[in-house]
């Protein structure tokens, strides 16, 4: 980028951004208005403490997975924008919002109906909810960020930097100790590939993949990171993606924290995938998808360390309209996956299994700890499978290995359903061993190994129950 390009987009982030503050001193609203190009939303109308805010769509269900006797309730819509004090919001929509449901529920957030279409609330500090009037028809994701700090140089030789508008590089290459930059109203149409060191991809803008269709583009997935150490993706926004959405492969060291991934536009668009991947933390996001939200796997045997292991998830809110919110296994080339914590979740809607824990390939499966689990369930059948298993994804026709996993505090709320767990070892080589239910609630009935949800099947041991 010359420079008469970099003071141009300069100028553009000035005069795009609207900051406007309150009577406290240092309280403020930040806004971005959408770029020229950009069709905001037609089903909502969002007012920020008076400050009108476009929202922008989300594609569902493109060609060839259209009319397959699945409904994701038709495109959905997305607003963010920056915070720091109290803030009042009000949304009127096309839609009648008397019965309107705000997710999740553990945000406590009570609107008040105005009329029909129109309802107000107050958000005391940054937050992620969706709004929803009818389930999961045409809902409204509301993203509230805290003020963005340290907003790189556009200058800077090692910023790649990308200011209001639209813009289509098709694929962005980042390399040691580069950043790249997408301010609030950029909508950035680009997969990214990462390969080094202290790499950073941030900023309030969009990486959208909507031009591809499924499994197409310049890298495969929107931002593939590869043999690499010290990465940071933050709060950036990714909408439609053609393929996974970020990828973390033979890595360490990587943290992915207040990212929002507006998907289930294509079949297998994954929201986060570590994979042979070490000291990962996934903070504070937001993830609606067609596949897993998150998917830990093992690729790669070859590598030095193709274990995956010392990984967080916490304090994130999952929406997966097809597949499993947390798989664990299936692609299970490592010698080990273990020492993860997934802790502080609200799993708002989800179809197959939430916890999905499958081994194969002699992958040793432990030290895992589920915790501080709010699951919204709609009458699906499956809650939690530990099972060592063989399947297509597989090389080595082997199942796999479990033992010690924890969980704790689950509380499952919502319509009347079945909910099964299902413990279950696949042979007395590759058993299920050391396996804790601590206050595990299915609609307020705790887990005991006795309940109708409870299945444990042979080659399991020492599997316990009790409170919280």
């Amino acid at each position: 980028m010359n420079n008469a390009h970099k003071i141009n987009f300069l100028m553009l982030l000035i005069s795009a951004v609207t900051t406007f503050s309150a009577t406290t001193a240092g309280a403020k609203i930040v806004t971005y208005p959408l770029p020229t190009g950009e069709v905001a939303s037609r089903d909502y109308i969002i007012n920020i403490e008076g400050k009108k805010v476009d929202a922008y769509i989300a594609r569902t269900l493109d060609a060839p997975f259209a009319g397959k006797k699945r409904d994701y309730g038709g495109h959905y819509s997305f607003v963010s924008f920056d915070m720091n004090q109290k803030t009042t919001v009000r949304i009127k929509s096309v839609k009648s919002l008397r019965n309107v449901v705000i997710l999740p529920k553990h945000a406590g957030i009570k609107p008040t109906v105005l009329d029909d279409h129109t309802v107000v609330f107050t958000l005391n500090s940054p937050i992620k909810l969706s709004i929803e009037p009818n389930g999961n028809k045409n809902p409204l994701l509301l993203f509230a960020n805290s003020l963005e700090k340290n907003a790189p140089n556009p200058g800077d030789p090692n910023v790649i930097y990308f200011g209001p508008g639209i813009h289509r590089p098709g694929k962005i290459t980042l390399g040691n100790r580069q950043t790249l930059y997408l301010a609030g109203g950029a909508v950035v149409k680009a997969q990214v590939f990462a390969n080094g060191d202290d790499i950073l991809i941030c900023g309030r803008g969009i990486l959208d993949g909507t031009d591809w269709a499924w499994k197409k583009g310049p890298v495969g997935n929107m931002i593939d990171i590869r043999n690499s150490h010290g990465i940071e993706v933050k709060n950036i926004t990714v909408r439609g993606s053609p393929h996974w959405s970020i990828v973390s492969r033979n890595s360490s060291h990587v943290t992915v924290q207040n990212v929002k991934i507006c998907n289930s536009r294509v079949q297998n668009d994954d929201g986060i995938n570590l994979c042979n991947s070490q000291d990962v933390l996934i903070r504070d996001c937001f993830i609606r998808s067609d596949d897993d939200c998150i998917a830990l796997k093992g690729i790669d045997f070859s590598i030095p360390n193709n274990n995956v292991e010392r990984i967080i998830v916490e304090n994130c809110i999952l929406w997966c309209d097809r597949a499993r919110v947390f798989l664990l296994g299936h692609e299970s080339r490592a010698n080990y996956m273990r020492d993860i914590m997934i802790r502080n979740i609200d799993i708002i809607h989800f179809s197959m299994t939430p916890f999905l824990f499958e081994p194969g390939e002699e992958m040793r499966l432990e030290n895992i700890l589920v915790e501080g689990i709010r699951i919204n369930g709609e009458a699906q059948h499956d809650l939690i499978s530990l099972r060592p298993v063989v399947n297509m994804y597989m090389l080595n026709k082997v199942p796999g290995h479990i033992k010690n996993v924890t969980f704790r505090d689950l509380k499952v709320d919502g319509k009347t359903g079945e909910y099964q767990v299902n413990v279950n070892g696949a042979d007395a080589l590759h058993a299920v061993q050391d396996v804790y239910f601590y206050g595990v609630s299915i609609l307020n009935n705790i887990l005991e190994s006795d309940s109708d949800a409870m299945y444990s099947g042979k080659y399991v041991s020492n599997v316990k129950f009790g409170p919280q």
